[in-house]
């Protein structure tokens, strides 16, 4: 049974207008997150005057916290009935707090001790956990709603991480050079100003993508309970493998964004060039743009690992050529693009866990799903990724404002350089496993079509 759009609405081509807009959620989020997820422990320890051991404790507790709220998300996701759809509505009720939040997080008010940590954390969790967290989960559920046409879920999803990537850029790329500018030798009001700006357009963003996103997959218009959404992941193999690959490598990618700055600083001498490192982040839109021919090419699971393949090589070549910092650049650019390819494949791959959850159960959960599969795995991920490198400078002796000794600057390229290396290849191992599965998703697409047509008749 072909996915036709006039047999079945579901099966849609959408809009480029709306491809464009979906690509906003993640610009908005990246505008935001990107920032906290790459300057916080920064932020924390030569800013908020917070000890590295006493940040990365933060940033992990926060991010389990936040990981625990995305299963949460998703339920609540899976109970919201409105006439604007399940997750849309979302983008709307949580821009404003989003902004607001992230604001808070990169406040320093004169708090000493024990105070200044709950604040660290609280904010925190109150930021990336409980509201970029519903944010981010809605970004994600809202997909396999929007069309059962694998092909325009590849290609929506291709829109979504431009954006996300033109959100990383600019964050990246702006925030430092910011700070300083608008705090004119004062950082914590250059951080307060900088990210006002990031809030007001993040918000701006997804107000229009609330405007012109639409979901037209048909969802029952009764709540799937909680216990239901578990018996979505009962045998649902390719969402386990997903979920444990997608949480290890955002390890990686959080410790390459958070520890730019201190390879920056402190071995190349200059906190300004990690927003070159940064910046250069937006190379993934090659990536984005090329994924839709790459997996018609080869498939989804080739992909991701190509992917992985060239992360790796970018991240080994920067230590083969670490003496000369153009050659450090160019490096680290065929990282990016590698590790883009990997990053984007499984917020596509996860709508096919979703269908493939409704095909084994009966039980369509797409917020539960894609909350753990996302939100969960880039909290939890991204927790570990800031407080596993922080320990090995704490261990190496690492202390904020000084020239550091060489075991200190070892661990900063240690972390920075070659953890993102051993972690893809333990990412690259689960995945060999989901080829098998991603041969069924043809079969599977066209029985879901049939069973809602035939409830459709029935009705």
């Amino acid at each position: 049974m072909e996915l036709n759009e006039q047999a079945n609405p579901a099966a849609a081509k959408l809009p480029v207008l709306e491809k464009v807009s979906y690509a906003f959620t993640d610009m908005a989020g990246n505008l935001l997150y990107v920032s906290m997820s790459s300057y916080i422990l920064y932020f924390y320890t030569d800013v908020f005057n917070i000890p590295v051991s006493g940040a990365g404790m933060i940033i992990l507790l926060a991010s389990i916290v936040d990981a625990v709220s995305a299963i949460f998300w998703g339920s609540i996701v899976d109970h919201t009935h409105t006439r604007w759809g399940q997750s849309r509505p979302y983008f709307l009720w949580l821009s404003i707090p989003f902004a607001i939040g992230t604001l808070l997080t990169f406040s320093a008010p004169n708090l000493h001790g024990t105070a200044k940590l709950l604040y660290a954390g609280f904010t925190y969790i109150l930021a990336a956990g409980v509201i970029y967290t519903g944010i981010q989960t809605t970004i994600t559920a809202i997909l396999p709603n929007l069309t059962l046409d694998a092909g325009e879920r590849i290609g929506a999803n291709s829109y979504r991480m431009v954006g996300s990537l033109i959100g990383s850029f600019l964050t990246s790329t702006f925030t430092l050079p910011l700070v300083a500018l608008l705090g004119n030798g004062n950082n914590k009001r250059g951080f307060t100003l900088t990210i006002s700006l990031f809030g007001i357009v993040a918000a701006a963003l997804l107000l229009l993508a609330f405007k012109n996103v639409r979901e037209r997959v048909p969802v029952s218009t009764k709540s799937v309970s909680f216990k239901n959404s578990l018996k979505a992941t009962v045998g649902n193999v390719p969402w386990y493998l997903l979920v444990s690959a997608f949480a290890i490598f955002w390890i990686a990618q959080a410790d390459r964004n958070s520890f730019s700055t201190y390879y920056a600083k402190y071995n190349l001498g200059n906190a300004q060039l990690a927003s070159v490192f940064n910046g250069l982040q937006v190379l993934g839109i090659i990536s984005s743009i090329s994924i839709p021919f790459v997996v018609k090419i080869t498939n989804k699971t080739a992909t991701m690992l190509i992917g992985l393949a060239i992360g790796a090589a970018g991240q080994a070549l920067m230590a083969v050529v670490s003496g000369n910092f153009v050659l450090v650049i160019i490096a680290w650019s065929i990282g990016v693009i590698g590790s883009s390819f990997a990053m984007s494949m499984p917020f596509a791959m996860l709508a096919d866990t979703v269908d493939y959850g409704e095909w084994k159960s009966g039980y369509r959960a797409p917020g539960f799903l894609t909350a753990v599969g996302s939100a969960f795995c880039i909290q939890l991920g991204s927790g570990f990724g800031s407080f596993i490198p922080s320990k090995i400078l704490a261990a190496a002796g690492f202390v904020a404002h000084r020239t550091q000794t060489a075991q200190a600057s070892s661990a900063i390229s240690f972390s920075f350089i070659w953890l993102p290396v051993i972690i893809y290849a333990v990412v690259a191992a689960i995945m060999v496993f989901y080829f098998k599965y991603e041969r069924m998703e043809n079969q599977i697409k066209s029985d879901l079509l049939e069973r809602a047509d035939k409830r459709e008749a029935a009705e």
